[in-house]
């Protein structure tokens, strides 16, 4: 919420959160003022739901599937979901052996390809960057890294931005909360640098 308020008041046309969970989207979106909220799953599942009519989402492991679903489910993208299929890997493990990583992120993929017909791949945590090319090369279908589609989809919502003028809502259940009672918390306009910072700059 801290970088979202910075960001906002930096002038910032968009932010992408880096967590395929979608932590605290809804949130943050309430308290960006004119600037769009992205991330990585709802970006992937707009993605993949442009591509095909039908995507699976490999996740790392099996407890993690829960709140993916009601993740997915909320976007309202539950009803082209194929299924979740876990690799057994934590967020840490993933970059450790890329040989054995892309080996269970192929099997994985060839099961919900093959058995549950998905017509596309999400690959559902965003420490799989790197995977998406060798994945899509094996199994046929395109396959989404969340990284690069939180990338992209807020550099899309930083042009229409600019170019249509199109900015979040704050009407009904998109209303901010009032500045004053924001003021009052006194959480989020702390003016201390919180997290890591990647900032791209339009050409």
């Amino acid at each position: 919420m801290r970088a979202t308020r910075a960001a906002a008041r930096e002038g910032f046309d968009a932010l992408a959160i880096g967590c395929f969970y979608d932590t605290a989207l809804h949130d943050a979106r309430e308290v960006s003022e004119g600037m769009i909220v992205t991330a990585p799953c709802v970006a992937s599942c707009e993605i993949a739901a442009s591509l095909s009519n039908r995507f699976g989402i490999i996740v790392g492991r099996r407890k993690w599937v829960h709140q993916m679903q009601s993740t997915v489910r909320e976007h309202g993208y539950d009803h082209r979901l194929s299924g979740f299929y876990h690799v057994e890997l934590g967020v840490n493990d993933f970059q450790k052996d890329h040989a054995e990583t892309e080996r269970r992120l192929i099997e994985a993929g060839r099961k919900a390809v093959e058995e549950d017909f998905a017509e596309a791949l999400i690959l559902g945590c965003t420490m799989e960057v790197g995977f998406y090319r060798d994945v899509e090369k094996r199994l046929g279908v395109p396959v989404i890294d969340p990284s690069i589609a939180a990338l992209k989809r807020a550099e899309y919502a930083a042009v229409l931005r600019r170019q249509c003028g199109w900015v979040p809502s704050r009407k009904w259940s998109s209303e901010a909360p009032p500045e004053g009672e924001i003021a009052r918390f006194g959480q989020f306009d702390t003016n201390e640098l919180f997290g890591n910072r990647i900032v791209v700059k339009a050409a």
